[in-house]
């Protein structure tokens, strides 16, 4: 069977997280080819790839945000726009839910294209609407270059053509889940998502502290992204997460609850699991494998950190990963001179396996998260970690319901720097109760996230849509 791939902002341009995900992923399901349509920020990374790709990769597809261009006119474009296509656009524009069907044919026959329809006296008749219904007390041209720039991007993507497969599987919403939807739609083949975190929220909790957006507009901005999740939700066949949580999110947006399935993700356990464990030497060292990215809140983990410092002799911290943005990476460097911790060590990407033997126990900051694989990882290896409470960390450290296994690491509110600092002095002092934790740790991995219970999953899921397979 061929699979379109469809990522934003990852693979094959990135490492960790989604990408390594992805990069496993595709590497074990052997028996499919895979075209993957990648979503990148910046054209100037156009080829350059972070992963050497499985011989199963068939053909990518490259779109960058900051190299859309809109299609020339064509004589389709002279044609009337209709009342049923009018309420579509506006529904579109203004935060609704609009019929996607109607919008990827006018956008795909070339009856509109982006330039065509943003200076149109119907667009214009749209803004008019929106500022006489919500922003009244909002200068027009303040709405008007607002809305061209939220829908520029957009209007271009649903003109591009949609490489053939035989099943579209979007790795998010936003972008990429548009783009696949648009597939599914042309080709009329299944569609899948897979959400590792739920993109709507994400976006939203960025724009709320965003200042390049304007006060008044944020509020469409955040409606913006809902109307990219419903294109996706309302018309994919199967929608997974990675925990209950996200599944119960996911409905609560919008998605029927037939459609949500969980599959959490795997690790390779037997791997992690044979990691021995740190040889007392008078030190406590705690890892954070984490990108260097504002999302991961490095800037918080060195504050908690400086903290940790100044009331534990021993201590080391060890920051593991690529940089995923120079800017703020250069932030945290001159943070940590600035606070003289000379016993925190940023590593770079490192063979993860080969230096958690050097740890006793790991951190995570993130200010978001779906099901993170540095902290299974983490886990599998014997080591509890203290998290912040995004995502499903909470669930992995303390259990489903139905888990009476135990604690397997401490759980802080996002931002929270003297709860994280707590948490870990706690974890520095209490040799045992760490050592018991990483215990529990282990064995939650062991019965619930291991590789091949995951990969089985989606073989089957596949299985119901693969051609070969159906009567």
């Amino acid at each position: 069977m061929k699979i379109c791939l469809v990522l934003e902002g990852s693979y094959p341009y990135v490492h960790g997280g989604v990408s390594t995900w992805a990069h496993q992923y595709i590497t074990e399901m052997k028996e499919h080819e895979f075209v993957i349509w990648a979503i990148g920020a910046k054209k100037k990374k156009q080829g350059e790839f972070v992963y050497d790709l499985p011989s199963n990769v068939i053909d990518v597809h490259e779109v960058f945000l900051d190299d859309l261009s809109a299609p020339e006119k064509t004589a389709n474009a002279q044609k009337p726009i209709t009342e049923v296509e009018y309420e579509a656009l506006y529904q579109l524009v203004s935060g609704g839910r609009p019929e996607w069907a109607i919008i990827f044919q006018l956008f795909q026959t070339g009856k509109l294209t982006p330039d065509s329809f943003l200076e149109s006296e119907e667009f214009f008749a749209i803004i008019k609407r929106m500022c006489s219904e919500r922003y009244a007390l909002t200068p027009l041209a303040d709405v008007f270059h607002t809305m061209r720039s939220m829908l520029f991007p957009l209007l271009c993507l649903l003109c591009k053509q949609a490489p053939e497969a035989d099943v579209y599987h979007a790795i998010s919403t936003g972008y990429g889940g548009v783009l696949a939807t648009l597939g599914s739609y042309v080709h009329q083949k299944p569609l899948l998502l897979t959400e590792h975190g739920i993109y709507t929220r994400e976006r939203e909790e960025e724009l709320i502290r965003s200042d390049w957006v304007l006060p008044s507009m944020k509020q469409q901005w955040i409606e913006f992204f809902y109307v990219l999740s419903d294109a996706i939700y309302s018309r994919a066949d199967r929608i997974t997460s990675l925990f209950t949580k996200a599944r119960e999110i996911q409905i609560d947006i919008g998605c029927e609850p037939y459609k949500c399935q969980v599959i959490s993700n795997g690790i390779d356990f037997d791997g992690f699991s044979k990691i021995p464990l740190k040889k007392a030497d008078g030190w406590v060292d705690i890892g954070a494998i984490i990108r260097m990215a504002p999302i991961k809140d490095v800037k918080t983990l060195i504050y908690a950190f400086y903290e940790v410092s100044s009331r534990l002799p021993k201590v080391r911290l060890h920051i593991m990963g690529g940089i995923d943005d120079q800017e703020y990476a250069d932030e945290c460097f001159s943070l940590a001179k600035k606070l003289q911790l000379d016993n925190l060590i940023f590593t770079g990407r490192v063979d993860i396996k080969a230096y958690m033997e050097k740890l006793d126990f790991t951190i995570l900051t993130s200010i978001s998260e779906g099901q993170p694989l540095s902290v299974l990882e983490s886990m599998a290896a014997g080591r509890p970690c203290v998290t912040t409470d995004v995502g499903c960390c909470k669930e992995l450290l303390e259990g489903r319901a139905d888990d009476e296994l135990g604690l397997a690491g401490y759980c802080v509110p996002p931002t929270y720097r003297k709860g994280l600092a707590e948490a870990m002095i706690d974890m520095c002092q209490q040799d045992q109760i760490r050592t018991q934790m990483g215990v529990v740790a282990k064995e939650r991995v062991k019965l619930n996230y291991q590789y091949p219970q995951m990969i089985q999953q989606y073989r089957q899921l596949y299985k119901e849509y693969d051609p070969q397979w159906q009567v």
